[in-house]
């Protein structure tokens, strides 16, 4: 496993400055966030792209995932969704998700990630998951040909929040094209225990998020230490199904003190008595 961090956290720096931060506190991977002020593809041109690129290559970074779930450039956190009623939000949606899949593409990342349908305000899940399944069914062909898998990261208290849901959405998608970002936080805030998930959905997932959230299981990312997860198990279970890919700290509720929560993250792996040595093998 490689521990990256998102760089959602760091909205009060630029993607450069970022990418540079996190190369010094030690990471070797950063997940980037395709919304301003960091890669909102519309405001990227081949030179910007290049720059980004070079910062990595400088930095020997690699980008874990894109995150395309974010679009503060013309909405919020959660609109427009692939289930607006205005097909024109919809439609803005999926442009911006094919944006994010060629940005992917052009930076040389496997993965992007994107919310689960949506937050349903008023509307009924039947007709929500057709307008789901129809927008991603768009931007399927531009996924395949730019071999770059689109995960969906379910979240409380919007259209697909626990693994149910999920399987159940995911039966008239192709595996190869789309899969899951487990977000291990998202899960223990709906009442399910994530260590048995990541082996009940262990052939889906395509990437982690990981946070620490509190005992009451309010969705409040905390650092990793300050809450109620179980590391130890949930690790064991990553082990256990064989992944050995990026691990990803998100911690966008810091952005008032993103290099200490970053910093902070490195600590407490490095001290962990459960397996994570891999974590720091990666130069």
């Amino acid at each position: 496993m490689k521990l990256a961090f998102s760089s959602n956290a760091f909205v009060r720096y630029t993607l450069l400055e970022t990418i540079r931060l996190l190369a010094e506190t030690g990471y070797r991977g950063i997940e980037i966030m395709a919304d301003v002020p960091h890669a909102y593809p519309p405001n990227l041109g081949p030179s910007e792209v290049g720059e980004i690129r070079s910062a990595l290559e400088r930095y020997r970074m690699e980008i874990s995932n894109v995150s395309s779930f974010m679009l503060r450039a013309i909405g919020d956190i959660y609109h427009p969704s692939w289930i607006e009623a205005d097909p024109e939000l919809r439609n803005k949606r999926i442009e911006h998700t094919i944006n994010s899949i060629e940005l992917a593409h052009s930076l040389g990342a496997q993965t992007i990630s994107t919310g689960p349908g949506g937050p349903l305000d008023g509307m009924e899940p039947e007709r929500a998951i057709k307008l789901f399944r129809d927008g991603l069914r768009q931007i399927e062909a531009i996924a395949g040909k730019k071999n770059v898998r689109v995960l969906i990261e379910p979240e409380p208290e919007l259209m697909i929040e626990n693994g149910a849901q999920f399987k159940e959405f995911c039966k008239e998608l192709d595996p190869e094209i789309f899969g899951l970002n487990f977000d291990i936080g998202h899960f223990f805030c709906v009442g399910e225990d994530p260590a048995a998930m990541i082996v009940e959905l262990k052939d889906y997932i395509g990437h982690f998020h990981i946070e620490d959230i509190g005992l009451s299981r309010v969705h409040h990312h905390l650092l990793l230490g300050d809450g109620a997860l179980d590391f130890a198990g949930i690790f064991d279970a990553m082990e256990r199904i064989g992944y050995n890919d990026f691990v990803t700290v998100e911690l966008y509720t810091y952005e008032d003190r993103p290099v200490e929560a970053a910093r902070h993250a490195i600590d407490f792996f490095r001290k962990a008595s459960f397996g994570v040595r891999n974590f720091f093998s990666q130069g």
